[in-house]
């Protein structure tokens, strides 16, 4: 998501009140002293089959606030950056011999749109998406291609081709940790509490079951056993046993292909570094940002950075290579995105102001204060060649920072 930091929201016109279902639901998952994990509270905000922020019908995604969107992703800016993923889409269909993607989580439909008109007319398009409202939009955005694209209704249980996330590890719901603050036990955990004096959730922290979290994850707490005596008191970041556990899922029934992960997030060290003390959870309404993701449930996306060197491992655990790993930037860059922007026509004036547009951004996708650091791309794949120099990897490569 591209958008600014914000204090507090005033009202949005024709935006839906807080849903009793949700707000029922959410009272309803807490244990028996009225604790909710946060990623039991993430998980009905965003996901609850009726009320959820992407099962409930709002435009979500767009480039403008005025169309009711809170949130642009890149390819709603242009749809050159789908254009340019394709080259890199192509080169992994062929080598693996297949000819099938997937998307998880296709937004509006904006970069199905952009790689189809682009890929081969043989590939088949296949998407996977949580939000009726959204597969609405896909269904409305994407029918010219016809039968070439096809909605599934849950993952397959066996996949040979290329499977794309684009903005999505960053919405699966994650566990909010704390360094306490003497060294026993060195982990608390944050949730949330219902206030009826405040009519309001508020955080509240409990000790980390961390016999329960090593039954479920043993990665993550030996993760934060690694991590706790470099970091002081009071630190407070996430930990993401969901995600990686559906990147888990999804390498296990890759039978032959590549998995591709585009996000905002860093690697494992960079992730957990001192200095990034109050961690990375962050809301998305109007087209801007705020840290309160207890407010509002189900009226504002709720996002959280993805540590892609536990992506990596999860999928190595399954059997996957690792492929590349790099900035967004330098990934557009080598797959040829200046070169397309360069052969844009500009032959009327009121193309030559499409054109600036586009330009403009176009840029936002590769340069390094907008979205072409913060954001990363790591390919992963099964049955292809480890030691070959993928063309969106090709230089800038830096899965060496992964370890």
């Amino acid at each position: 998501m591209n958008d600014f930091p914000a204090p507090a929201f005033a009202p949005v016109p024709g935006r839906l009140g807080p849903d009793p279902d949700l707000h029922a639901a959410l009272l309803a998952a807490r244990d028996a002293s009225g604790w909710l994990r946060f990623d039991a509270f993430m998980q009905q905000a965003l996901y609850h089959p009726q009320a959820g922020y992407y099962t409930r019908s709002s435009p979500k995604l767009g480039e403008r606030p005025e169309s009711g969107s809170d949130f642009v992703t890149a390819p709603e800016l242009t749809p050159l950056f789908g254009h340019t993923l394709a080259a890199q889409v192509t080169e992994l269909l062929q080598a693996s011999g297949t000819q099938t993607v997937l998307e998880l989580g296709a937004g509006s439909g904006a970069l199905a749109e952009a790689l189809l008109d682009v890929l081969p007319p043989h590939v088949a398009y296949r998407i996977l998406d949580v939000s009726p409202s959204l597969r609405g939009r896909q269904a409305q955005r994407l029918a010219r291609f016809g039968e070439r694209v096809q909605w599934l209704e849950a993952l397959p249980e066996s996949f040979e081709g290329v499977i794309l996330g684009n903005e999505l590890l960053d919405a699966v719901p994650v566990r909010v940790v704390v360094r306490s603050v003497d060294d026993e036990p060195a982990w608390r955990e944050r949730g949330a509490v219902w206030d009826d004096t405040a009519n309001a959730w508020q955080w509240q922290d409990r000790p980390l079951d961390r016999a329960l979290l090593a039954a479920q994850d043993a990665r993550c707490a030996g993760l934060l056993d690694e991590i706790a005596p470099q970091l002081p008191p009071g630190y407070t970041s996430e930990i993401h046993p969901q995600g990686q556990a559906l990147v888990g899922t999804l390498a296990a029934r890759l039978k032959r292909g590549a998995m591709l992960w585009l996000d905002y997030g860093f690697e494992e060290r960079t992730y957990y570094h001192p200095q990034r003390a109050t961690g990375t959870l962050m809301c998305h309404r109007a087209h801007r940002a705020d840290d309160q993701p207890l407010a509002e449930p189900g009226e504002k996306d709720i996002t959280a950075h993805v540590n892609f060197t536990g992506v990596a491992l999860a999928a190595q655990d399954a059997g996957l290579d690792v492929l590349g790993y790099t900035s967004q930037g330098r990934f557009l860059i080598n797959c040829g995105l200046p070169q397309r922007l360069a052969e844009l026509p500009q032959a009327t004036a009121q193309e030559r102001v499409a054109s600036a547009r586009t330009t403009a951004n176009a840029h936002k996708l590769w340069a390094e204060h907008e979205m072409g650091e913060l954001f990363k791309v790591l390919l992963l794949g099964r049955g292809l060649d480890a030691t070959r120099h993928w063309l969106g990897f090709a230089q800038g490569d830096r899965t060496g920072a992964l370890g």
